[in-house]
């Protein structure tokens, strides 16, 4: 979803709030559609999930996705512009309980709730 090195990437650029907070703009494109004029779930969900992904990098923590509960709560025009914004909610290392959401025009339009994983060093692979 971030990195420049992957075309396909959406070059997502967090950045932290001074709270502990990220937050990122996004603007979507049609080949982003699930139903017609609508951004896609699996969108919505992967941006929720990479947000709270990077409040974790931003604390110097490297962790996998353990459960992931996305709340969809209007439809995303595909092509509108919106925040995401990301803050942990907890902190028991190796497990981590983050929220996300995803606004347009003040409003939220999904959120999430997840469990992450610190990644062991014996996953890492040369």
């Amino acid at each position: 979803m971030c990195g420049d090195l992957n075309q396909l990437s959406l070059r997502l650029k967090f950045v932290p709030d001074g709270t502990g907070d990220v937050c990122a703009s996004f603007q979507g494109h049609s080949l982003l559609q699930g139903y017609d004029g609508i951004l896609h779930g699996g969108v919505i969900s992967a941006l929720l999930d990479a947000a709270m992904t990077h409040c974790l990098f931003h604390r110097h923590i490297e962790a996998v996705t353990g459960e992931l509960c996305v709340r969809f709560a209007a439809p995303v025009p595909y092509d509108a512009p919106v925040t995401l914004r990301a803050w942990l909610v907890h902190a028991t290392p190796p497990l981590y309980l983050l929220k996300a959401e995803l606004t347009h025009a003040g409003a939220i339009m999904a959120s999430a709730d997840a469990k992450f994983m610190e990644r062991a060093m014996s996953y890492i692979t040369p």
